[in-house]
Parts: C-alpha cells; structure tokens; sequence
C-alpha cells in the first residue's frame, strides 16, 4: 500500500482558504488512499457520546452522505450497499448506514441523494470501508438502441458479488466530526470512468476499474434530493423535518434532515398541488409517517438543505400506487410508449423495464413541473416528454409491462435536449436534434406531433421556442443542451418550449481513452505545470478514445494534432492517480503533474485516462476541472 501526500510539496500555504479546509476521500476495487488537508482543529473524542443513548446523544455530532454519479454508458447500474463504516485513529469503528439501501446510480447524474445523516461520535476518522452486494444487481447497457443485460466482472473476467473497498488516509486527511456541526461527505461512482462495456457479447460484460471518489467540497454542484419519513413541521421558521429513507426504500430510518422551505417552494400532497406556507400546512396536516421526496439545494457552508419541490403522501410514487418513471417515445391515440422506465410498486423494490406501455384517458390528471395548477390536460403529453406516471399495472412479464393511467395521473419533468445549432431566429432556435434524456433520437416516433403530418416534429430541424433566452450566432453549427418541454401534442410547431439553453461554451464535455490491458509508456506528447498534451495517434491506444461534447461524439484519433489538457482556472479541480494498490488525489495541478512524472520511471504504463470539463474544439483544447490516470506500475 503506498500512502502518499500530494499536498505537504510546499503548496498548502498559497492554497486558498476553502482548498485548505477540503477533505477528499476515495474508495476503489481493491483499496484506496487518499490525500489532502483539513487545518482544522481536531477534536479530542468523547467518551460520553453514545448514539443508542438518549442521554449521551447530543454530544455526538452528524455526517451527512450524499451518493451521486457522472454520465455513463449504462441504462441500469443498481446494486445494493450493504455498509459504510468509518474509522477513528484511536480504532473505534463506526457504522454509518443503519441498512443495506439498493440503488441505481444512473438516476444520480443530474442529482446527489442523501443516504444518510449519521450520529457519531466526534474525533479523527482517518479510514473506512464500504462495501457493495453485487449479487442481485441489475445492470443494463444500450446497444443499437436496445436495452441489453450486462454482467459486471473484474478484471479476470470474474462476476463480481460481494466486495468490501477499504479506505486509508494519510495523516493530513482527516475527517473531522465535532458536536453540534455536521460534516458533508459526496460519493461519486464515476460509471464511464469506472468501466470499460463490451456490449457485443450476451451478455454485455462491464469490466471494472471503479473510480470512486468522495468530497467534502464537491467540484460540481447538483440539485440535492432528500427522501424520507416525516416527522414534524415548523410553519413559523418554515421547515419540515423527515427521517431519511433513500432511494425506494419501503422502510428504515437513516437519520434526520430538516428542510428549509420558501415561500416559492412547490408542494404537491396527496395529488394536491400548494405553494410555501400552504403547503407546509398540508404536509403537517399529512401527518407523521408521510412519506416526502423533495429536490432541491445544500448550503454547503450551513450544511442546511432548501427544498424547491415537495411531493408528499400518495404524490411520491410507488407509495400506495404503481408508478413508472421514463420518457415518451411514441403516444397513439390515448396510448403512450414509456422508454428507459423505472417501474415502482408499493411494497416491491423498483425495477428497470426499457418499455412500459401507459394507458391514459380524461380523467387522468396532468401536472407540469414549475407550472403549479396549470389545469392541464392530456393533450399536453407529447413525444420525448420525461414523466412520471400514476395508475395500475395490469400486465407484467419479460416482454411486455402495462399501466392503466386512466384514473391516475401524469407528472411532466423538465427534459434534456441535445443537438447541433442550424438556425438561430428572434425567439427562436432551430437544432439537429440528436437525443433526449440521453437516449439517441431515433428511438422517438414523433408522429402526431404535429397539427398535421407535415407539420410533425421534425428531429433534422427541430424548433425549439427560446423566448428571450439569449443565443450566441457564433453557437451555429455547435453543440448545445436544451432545458424545457415539448410543445402539446398535436401543437407543433414550435416542437419544444426552451426554458434553459446551454451553447457550446459551456456544454460539459467528457474525455475517455484507454490503451490496452497492458497501457502504454508513452502516453502524452508533453507533461508540463500548465497542461497535458495527449498523443492522439500512439500505436497502443485501444478501443476507448473519444471526447463527449454534449450530444457530439469526437473520434481523438481523427483529430490532426494532440489534445492540450489543462486545468479549469478558477475554480476547484480534482486530480486523481490511481494504481493496483493506493488511489492519490490532488487539487493543485503541479503537485499532480509532479506525482504523474515521478511515476513515469521507465517501467510504469498509463492503461487509462478521464476528464470531465470544457472541450474547444477549435483549438483542441480540453479544460478539466477533474483528471482520472490509471497506471500499472511492474
């Protein structure tokens, strides 16, 4: 095991402040260490802190664990999480998931889910482990479009099962829990970064190189969802507290999280729509033991958590009908195909189908994310809406899944476009659509879309209506991701209703390339303190060696000069060097780049690389705000 501390080369004291202050702890297939700092000062453990006491329970103090995920190649990637235990320098080892919790990573690319606020005793946590239940997984790849079982295996071609990660920190890592204030831990399971899929064989095999990595400061911000049980309600200071029951979970008690609430925070109860102190005022006439999800944001600095929405009661699904969660590809008539769906049945754990066949009629009930009592129809449901869906499953085998929406209701979520910019008019942007939610355009049958045929959705033009949103012309021809719904079915044109646009600039973009089982010496053409520079023609690069600019896909081997690779500036960043046995992490780039050549001794290969960041493509230049090199040292 080699323990390193990439931040003790003379760097800390021009750090800035909150970079000191950042703890980064990472886990992976085998074991994991770390480095980082934390200067503040540590508290000496209390003996008196007993979490199953009442009477020693408030000294203790809080960690609060989000799980999240980076996009990937999968549809379906559920496993169960059995434990995350931590550890003190002293040896006490606490347990901080009170049950084994299942979930699908691939729900938590646009969100962080908080597992758990666990009560521990204060002190110095300086290792841990976690450990994952593959036994029962359920993981699912797309290939040609159809939804395709995978089996995830090491990289000995085993079937992955039951497998314990353990973390090891360095000294200067230290995660510190004091009485009164709690401390936020992020876990990321980079998919993409953590596989490599074949998808041509049946099974699809996804062999694993997990990069899983955990922050305090995450480099990347997402909306917050916080599920769990209610327990009270505040109407004046405004917030509602819950016991924390992740995922779909059907029971269990994973610690308390209050929930600030304003008085623009959306509430849905029992198929009640409200807003801010009204619908405090239905949630707490719902009743202790209703079952709330809410999205919304985390302070990080307060560690207080504000809810824009709220569904509560019979509104959550699955809580006491079936559910379906997923995106139209095709409506005929009264009769909607839902693709990609997450099916939820109470009392059942969620599952993944790719097609549900919904059912609806004049009774079903249809709301609009952001749009509260709107009196909708559903003549507003059209192709590629994200929805969920209330009702009754009536069919259900291996082929074929069937809900009777008729008496139920239809929830619409905000979808994701991407596409090439055409033609950018006043009010108006006409895109090459190329997916939506992340499923590639061709799986949508936009007929009906339109007032008549030839006015249907048209997937080469699409039109988007942006209002006032401004668009760059310099954006025609360029990338761009659409945040909105579709126009009503039968309405178009415009085909969709844009209400956020994000250009070429600033779409994220994604770097992935590997170079064989046994990697390469020479991976870059330079290493140096302000960038990278890839060799995108060596003779060892494998199948993996694209860049990801939202909806384009960039062959690095087409591209006629090598990719410069540089930190994102200003900003935080995190650079990770994994190896067989230790897993080091960085937030200055030098110490990074410095590490990176004092591996490189002649007989250590590089076998992959990933970036997330901003990809130029005029200039073939990649800004990463995170840098992940797996090397295979002799």
């Amino acid at each position: 095991m080699k323990l390193s501390n990439p931040l003790s080369h003379g760097t800390a004291g021009r750090l800035p402040a909150w970079m000191r202050a950042a703890l980064a702890w990472s886990v992976f297939a085998l074991a994991a260490c770390s480095s980082g700092s934390n200067n503040a000062e540590a508290p000496a453990p209390l003996a008196a802190c007993d979490p199953g006491n009442a009477a020693t329970v408030g000294e203790c103090g809080t960690v609060l664990v989000g799980f999240t995920d980076a996009d990937g190649d999968f549809l379906n990637y559920t496993v169960d999480v059995l434990s995350l235990k931590l550890e003190t320098a002293g040896g006490r080892v606490v347990e901080t998931l009170p049950l084994r919790t299942r979930i699908n990573f691939t729900d938590y690319v646009d969100l962080t889910e908080l597992v758990t606020a666990a009560t521990i005793p204060p002190g110095v946590y300086v290792a841990g482990t976690i450990r994952l239940d593959y036994s029962n997984a359920e993981v699912v790849v797309e290939a040609n479009d159809v939804a395709k079982d995978a089996l995830v295996v090491d990289a000995d071609g085993n079937a992955l099962a039951e497998v314990e990660h353990r973390i090891i920190l360095s000294d200067r890592d230290r995660l510190v829990i004091t009485r009164g204030r709690p401390s936020l831990l992020t876990v990321d399971f980079d998919l993409e970064a953590s596989h490599t899929v074949d998808v041509v064989s049946t099974p699809a095999l996804a062999t694993a190189e997990a990069f899983i990595v955990a922050e305090i400061d995450p480099v990347d911000s997402k909306e917050i969802r916080v599920r769990g049980a209610l327990l009270d309600t505040n109407e004046a200071e405004m917030y509602y507290t819950v016991a924390m029951r992740p995922f779909f979970g059907s029971s269990g008690d994973f610690g308390r999280v209050r929930g600030n609430v304003t008085d623009d925070t959306a509430f849905e109860v029992n198929g009640v729509e409200h807003e801010g102190v009204d619908g405090l005022r239905a949630l707490g006439a719902a009743g202790p033991g209703t079952l709330t999800i809410a999205q919304g944001t985390l302070d990080v600095d307060l560690r207080q958590f504000t809810a824009d929405l709220v569904l509560a009661g019979s509104s959550v699904p699955g809580t006491d009908r079936d559910a379906v969660r997923g995106n139209v590809i095709a409506r005929n008539g009264n009769e909607l195909t839902v693709r990609g769906a997450t099916i939820m049945r109470p009392g059942h754990d969620a599952w993944f189908h790719d097609d549900v066949v919904v059912t609806i009629g004049p009774d079903t009930r249809v709301v609009k994310a952001g749009h509260p009592n709107a009196g909708l129809d559903i003549s507003a449901i059209s192709v590629g809406q994200r929805v969920t869906v209330y009702g009754e499953v009536t069919a259900s085998d291996a082929a074929r899944v069937q809900i009777d929406a008729t008496a139920g209701a239809v929830r619409m979520h905000v979808t994701h476009l991407a596409g090439l910019v055409k033609t950018i008019l006043p009010g108006q942007t006409d895109i090459a659509l190329q997916s939506i939610d992340r499923r590639r355009v061709q799986v949508f049958d936009f007929s009906g879309t339109g007032a008549s045929s030839e006015t249907d959705a048209d997937p080469g033009n699409y039109e988007v209506a942006t209002g006032n949103l401004f668009m760059t012309p310099l954006a025609t021809g360029r990338p761009v991701v659409v945040y909105g719904f579709p126009n009503a079915f039968g309405a178009a044109p415009p085909d969709f209703e844009g209400r956020t646009v994000v250009d070429f600039a600033d779409v994220r973009s994604t770097l992935g390339i590997g170079w064989g089982s046994e990697g390469t010496l020479a991976p870059f053409l330079s290493i140096g303190t302000d960038a990278l520079v890839l060799d995108n023609h060596s003779p060892d690069i494998g199948d993996r060696h694209h860049i990801k600019q939202g909806p384009v896909l960039i062959d690095l081997t087409t591209l006629p000069s090598g990719t410069v690779i540089r930190p994102r500036e200003p900003g935080r960043n995190l650079f990770v060097l994994k190896t067989t046995d230790s897993l080091q992490l960085y937030s200055d780039f030098e110490d990074f780049v410095t590490a990176l050549l004092n591996e490189f001794d002649g007989a250590t290969t590089a076998r992959s690389m990933y970036a997330r960041g901003h990809y130029d493509a005029d200039t073939n230049e990649f800004t990463a705000y995170k840098i992940g090199i797996y090397l295979l040292e002799p």
